[in-house]
C-alpha cells in the first residue's frame, strides 16, 4: 500500500470536511465583518459608488418617472489573486494512521494532521485578512497573477480619506497637536462625501497609550464623569465614550518569510537581495536568521523595498554578517503604530460596504478553501495542500478614513 492510499483520514472529502470546519483564526477583524459571494469567472467587477444618501425627486402626476440604474459611478475590475501552500507528511507518520492496536501513536498522528491542517487554514485566514485590511485602510494592494506579473488593484480611495497630519500636529509630540479635534474633522468629511459617520474605528496599543496620556484629552476628561481615574483603568472604553465610536485596539500582525540572495557584511551593508520581495514593506521589522548556527538573529527596520528587483533597505547595518541562504522573517501589524483607521461598515443606505467574490479555479470550478494531496514515491510521503482564489471588493471607497498621526 503506498502513500495516503487507504488512509480514511486522508481522503480528499474528509481533508475539506475538516479545513473547511475549523473557525476562521480568532482575532482577525476585517474579513469577518463582511459577507463573502461567488464571481461568475477569475475577472471580479464591481460598481463604485461615491454617496448613496440620494432621494426620489417629485414629479407631476402622469409625467414618466425618472430612470435611475443601479450602476455607480464606475467599475471597478480585477484578476482574482490565487494563493496556496503546502505541507509535507512523512513515512512515519502514514504509518501511524495505518497501525492497529497502537492507540498512542494514531492519536498523536491524528493531532499532527489537525495541526497541519489548521495551521494551513489560519495562514490562509491571514492573507485574506491582509487583502482586506489593505484595501480598506490603504485603498490599494499588489499581488503576483499568472506568469509572475504583478497586478496593482486601487479601489478608488478619495485622496482627501488619506490624512498625514502636519508635523506640528502629530498626536505624539506636536505642540499644536488634538486628536479629537482631528477625529471630529474626519467625521466632518465621511458625512459630507458618504453621508455617513464613522461607527468603529481601529488602532494598536502604542496608539492607545499616545491618547491616554495626551494632555488635550486628560483636560477634557478631568471635567467628565470620567474624570475619576478610568482613563487609565478602562482607556479603551473611556475613549471610545469620549469619541463617540466603537473603538477597537487591534494589535494583530503577519509575518512573511524570505531568503537571502546576497551577503549582508556585518556592519556594514544596508542593502540587500531577498528571493521573493513581495510581502516585505516599509516600516517592518526583518529578522535575520543565520541557519548555520542555533538561535542567532538581529532585528532591523526596513526603510525601502524595490518589489522589482528584490533588493531591501534597512535603516541601520545588522552588527552581525549574514550568508546568502540565510532566512529574513517580517513581522507588521495590521494597524502600525501611526495608524487611526475609521469606517463605516455600511453606507448611507444600509447596504454593506465591501464584499469578498470568490473566484472559480481548478478544472472542477472549486470555489473559496480546498485541500488536496500527493503522494509521492521515494521516499514514499504525502503533500497536504490547501488554495483559495478570491478579491475584496469596495463598493463605497468613501465610507473609510485613514489618519496618519505619526
Amino acid at each position: 500500500m503506498k502513500g495516503s492510499e487507504g488512509i480514511p483520514q486522508l481522503k480528499l472529502e474528509t481533508l475539506n470536511k475538516v479545513i473547511n470546519a475549523f473557525p476562521k483564526a480568532p482575532n482577525l477583524h476585517f474579513s469577518k465583518m463582511f459577507g463573502t459571494n461567488k464571481a461568475e469567472s477569475d475577472t471580479i467587477k464591481w460598481e463604485i459608488e461615491y454617496g448613496s444618501a440620494g432621494m426620489t425627486p417629485f414629479v407631476a402626476p402622469g409625467s414618466v418617472a425618472p430612470a435611475i440604474g443601479l450602476d455607480g459611478v464606475g467599475e471597478g475590475s480585477a484578476v482574482a489573486a490565487f494563493f496556496k501552500e503546502k505541507m509535507y507528511f512523512d513515512e512515519e507518520y502514514l504509518n501511524n494512521l495505518r497501525k492497529l492496536g497502537t492507540y498512542a501513536s494514531f492519536e498523536a498522528a491524528k493531532v499532527k494532521l489537525a495541526r497541519g491542517l489548521r495551521k494551513l487554514k489560519n495562514r490562509m485566514d491571514r492573507r485574506r485578512e491582509w487583502m482586506f485590511s489593505q484595501a480598506l485602510i490603504n485603498g490599494a494592494f499588489s499581488y503576483v497573477t499568472k506568469g509572475e506579473t504583478n497586478v496593482s488593484v486601487s479601489y478608488g480611495m478619495p485622496t482627501t480619506h488619506i490624512v498625514t497630519l502636519a508635523t506640528d500636529d502629530k498626536w505624539a509630540a506636536g505642540s499644536t497637536r488634538n486628536p479629537v479635534r482631528d477625529i471630529m474633522d474626519a467625521q466632518t468629511v465621511l458625512s459630507n462625501d458618504a453621508g455617513v459617520r464613522a461607527s468603529k474605528a481601529y488602532l494598536n496599543s502604542e496608539l492607545v497609550k499616545l491618547l491616554v496620556l495626551d494632555t488635550n484629552i486628560q483636560a477634557l476628561l478631568a471635567k467628565s464623569a470620567f474624570g475619576n481615574g478610568d482613563l487609565f483603568t478602562r482607556p479603551v472604553q473611556v475613549l471610545g465614550s469620549l469619541l463617540n465610536i466603537d473603538l477597537t485596539v487591534y494589535d494583530e500582525l503577519y509575518e512573511v518569510q524570505g531568503w537571502l540572495m546576497t551577503a549582508v557584511a556585518a556592519g556594514s551593508s544596508t542593502t540587500f537581495t531577498v528571493d521573493d520581495p513581495s510581502d516585505f514593506e516599509v516600516g517592518g521589522i526583518i529578522r535575520f536568521t543565520k541557519m548555520s548556527e542555533f538561535n542567532t538573529w538581529e532585528d532591523e527596520t526596513i526603510s525601502a523595498v524595490n518589489k522589482t528587483t528584490g533588493v531591501i533597505t534597512v535603516s541601520s547595518a545588522p552588527t552581525l554578517g549574514f550568508s546568502v541562504g540565510d532566512k529574513v522573517t517580517m513581522r507588521k501589524k495590521f494597524i502600525d503604530d501611526t495608524t487611526f483607521f475609521m469606517m463605516s461598515p455600511t453606507a448611507a443606505d444600509g447596504m454593506p460596504i465591501a464584499e469578498l467574490l470568490e473566484a472559480p479555479y481548478g478544472l472542477s470550478r472549486r470555489y473559496g478553501y480546498y485541500a488536496d494531496k500527493h503522494d509521492e514515491w521515494d521516499p514514499e510521503g504525502t503533500w497536504l495542500r490547501n488554495q483559495d482564489k478570491c478579491l475584496p471588493v469596495i463598493f463605497h471607497p468613501d465610507t473609510t478614513y485613514k489618519l496618519i498621526v505619526g
